[in-house]
């Protein structure tokens, strides 16, 4: 596989020896551009106690091969001790193009590396594709706050480097007949590990829902009209036992903050059911909500942009339809549960 021009790899992510879901999102793009090069998918994984059958898993969800890179030095990000893997990676196998997804480490890891071997790096890409005619690869991401969308080239250097946000693509339907190769690769480390330690993990404590993996988002916009009506998306969204969420309008206008904030500019989202309240649909908006399953807009104007991307549009005063509707949804809970 290493004299195969135009291989794609994809970096798998892992955390506590786990593979995180992220790692098969970015096979879902992986497959699609080596597809389209009529290449290999290669899905790369350093880390540590990450165990076969689990690596077997991006296999069945796209990857040809799974380059795995294991050790208990590598357990924990360290973007060197990553570096030198991938540095080494690259140079053994030039790949020509590299995709990451763009989480805490994604973000971290991939300018160094870009910075290392001398090429270009398009990072926080919302959609990628082939060029035909040079079989570069396009990568589209916001531009100037979210105005403008930019598509990017780096016809002169490779691998092409990108890093995609999580939750724009859905992982890949298993494929359990599908066979590949898993390399297990030794750890060679090039700096000493003394420079920088690890010395913990402490997690976030947030009583909240995390929006990027809710499974139903309540969000609301500037056809909320004030700070003090964005208490009818939280309770809302208490009732459904939701996230609520808000557009970029609603938070610049400081109703919401910044943590709730949907598209291009905020959080890529992919619930079960995104009800958005309000809110117009910009063309950012959109981009960030599109892989949800259903949309159900709720908005005065029955021209809004998001009426026409909904699968439910419901064009009306959401003053009198969110509080009826929260109404019949708790009267609806309450006979399920036998009353009490």
């Amino acid at each position: 596989m290493s004299e195969t021009k135009n291989v794609v790899w994809v970096m798998a992510e892992q955390f506590d020896g786990k593979l995180k879901g992220v790692s098969f999102e970015l096979l879902a793009w992986g497959r699609k551009l080596a597809d389209k090069l009529e290449s290999p998918l290669v899905s790369v994984l350093i880390g540590n106690s990450v165990s076969d059958t689990d690596l077997e898993q991006l296999i069945k969800h796209g990857a040809d091969a799974v380059y795995a890179v294991q050790d208990h030095k590598l357990a924990n990000f360290i973007c060197e001790n990553y570096a030198d893997v991938l540095v080494n990676l690259i140079g053994e196998y030039k790949p020509a193009i590299l995709l990451a997804a763009a989480t805490s480490s994604g973000r971290t890891l991939m300018p160094y590396i870009a910075v290392k071997i001398h090429t270009g790096l398009t990072a926080d890409c919302t959609e990628l594709d082939i060029e035909e005619e040079t079989g570069n690869l396009l990568q589209t991401r916001p531009a100037i706050g979210g105005n403008i969308m930019a598509t990017i080239k780096t016809p002169d250097h490779r691998p092409q480097i990108a890093t995609v946000r999580p939750k724009s693509a859905r992982p890949l339907p298993p494929d359990e007949s599908r066979k590949g190769e898993i390399k297990h690769i030794t750890y060679q480390p090039l700096c000493s590990g003394k420079e920088i330690e690890h010395v913990g993990y402490r997690r976030i404590d947030n009583k909240g829902i995390n929006l990027e993996e809710a499974e139903i988002i309540v969000a609301g916009g500037r056809g909320l009209k004030k700070a003090e009506n964005f208490k009818m998306i939280h309770e809302l969204a208490n009732v459904l036992n939701a996230a609520a969420g808000a557009s970029r309008d609603a938070v610049d206008r400081g109703w919401a903050s910044y943590p709730c904030q949907i598209g291009l500019s905020g959080k890529t989202v992919s619930p079960k059911v995104y009800i958005a309240i309000g809110i117009s649909g910009a063309i950012q908006h959109l981009a960030g909500i599109k892989t949800s399953e259903t949309i159900i807009s709720v908005n005065i104007d029955p021209d809004a942009n998001l009426n026409k991307l909904a699968d439910l549009s419901i064009t009306g005063d959401a003053f009198q339809i969110i509080p009826e509707l929260q109404r019949r949804i708790s009267r609806r809970i309450k006979e399920r549960s036998g009353g009490k």
